[in-house]
């Protein structure tokens, strides 16, 4: 159904995102399910061959190169979870949820809670304050009010180098891994947490006794332990860290109070659309392509660089559409440390010290 252009205004005033979904070519929801497995049959060979290329190979040197490649490909697994997670990667939810639950294993992710996290917090509440727990900013007056220690942990968190840091804490840790779920959720959840568990000692035992088998020494053992089932996943941590940044960090990136906060604010301008090599993608699944996933989650991976355009052109000049370079997140995480909701804007923390000292002699 088409609407007129003067509802379309008012839809937009309203902060619907109806016009922008209905901007979407139907195309774009294509999600055979071939194609879903295809992509998890692909990434999971990918993870099994670098597992037995690590069991074989102990130098340092190589073992972190091939570690680079482990971070990759967990992540594509991750991604390839996460569309099955929000329903978009197979028609049928039996087939999301076996498949969200198997891709996710590497990734040590809880799946039913990262449903609860993703799926009922950060999307529908993306950069509002008090509700979307991902990067959430801490205002000048909060961080004024902290102890030496969580101000350290906080300067670590959100720097550039700390972004795996702070997603192993503030995500995966206190989110998904020891916080309390809503009762409703509490089952799936704790059943879900056994299974992550269950992995992790099972991927454990395995990886020991194949180096029992091997001859290895007790030392060679951990060392065996360690990069096969351990490093893989502080890996990731800090792509996905540095990734879910880049997604919703940024100067020109608005954080909301309340009032203030509409559905397509937060969709259209909360994130970005951010142009990788096209070989990466072999990896990310066009998930940089951030903001056609967050107008609607049921757009599968593989369509979201056919979404990102139809938006754009219905809607030029709305969404922060750029090359992505790593020296822009590394400004973007040196400018963006706190920010103020009563001016709107991101402000380091030497810049929150002045303003806090001028005001303090004015008073």
């Amino acid at each position: 159904m088409t609407i007129t252009p003067e509802e379309q205004v008012s839809q937009e005033r309203k902060g619907s995102l109806k016009p922008v979904i209905d901007a979407i070519p139907s195309s774009a929801y294509d999600n055979p399910t071939w194609k879903g497995l295809a992509y998890f049959a692909r990434d999971t060979a990918l993870y099994l061959g670098l597992l037995a290329a690590l069991v074989f190979v102990t130098n340092v040197f190589w073992v972190l190169l091939l570690e680079v490649g482990m971070a990759l490909v967990v992540s594509a697994l991750f991604i390839v979870g996460h569309d099955a997670a929000h329903g978009a990667l197979f028609k049928s939810k039996r087939m999301n949820s076996w498949i969200g639950h198997l891709a996710m294993l590497p990734s040590f992710h809880v799946y039913e809670g990262w449903v609860l996290g993703h799926n009922r917090i950060h999307h529908p509440y993306t950069v509002r304050q008090g509700f979307d727990f991902v990067w959430h900013p801490v205002t000048p007056e909060e961080y004024a009010s902290m102890g030496w220690y969580k101000r350290a942990l906080h300067r670590v968190e959100w720097s550039w180098l700390g972004s795996g840091i702070y997603y192993m804490h503030q995500v995966w840790g206190q989110k998904m891994i020891v916080g309390k779920p809503p009762a409703r959720w509490a089952k799936a959840i704790r059943r879900d947490r056994w299974m992550i568990a269950g992995f992790v000692v099972g991927m454990t035992a395995l990886f020991t006794f194949i180096g029992i088998a091997m001859g290895h020494s007790v030392a060679g053992i951990v060392w065996l332990d360690v990069r096969t089932v351990f490093l893989p996943f502080v890996a990731f941590s800090f792509v996905i860290g540095a990734a879910v940044h880049v997604h919703h960090i940024g100067p020109e990136i608005r954080w909301y109070k309340k009032a203030e906060w509409t559905k397509f604010k937060a969709q259209m301008e909360g994130t970005t659309v951010l142009r990788i090599p096209k070989g990466m993608n072999f990896f990310f699944h066009w998930i940089m392509v951030h903001v056609p996933h967050h107008v609607d989650m049921r757009i599968p991976m593989y369509h979201l660089a056919e979404a990102a355009p139809a938006i754009a052109d219905a809607f030029p000049g709305t969404i922060i559409d750029r090359k992505f370079r790593l020296r822009d997140y590394v400004a973007n995480a040196r400018a963006c440390k706190l920010y103020d909701f009563e001016t709107d804007r991101w402000l380091t923390y030497g810049e929150a010290r002045r303003e806090q000292l001028a005001l303090s002699h004015s008073a």
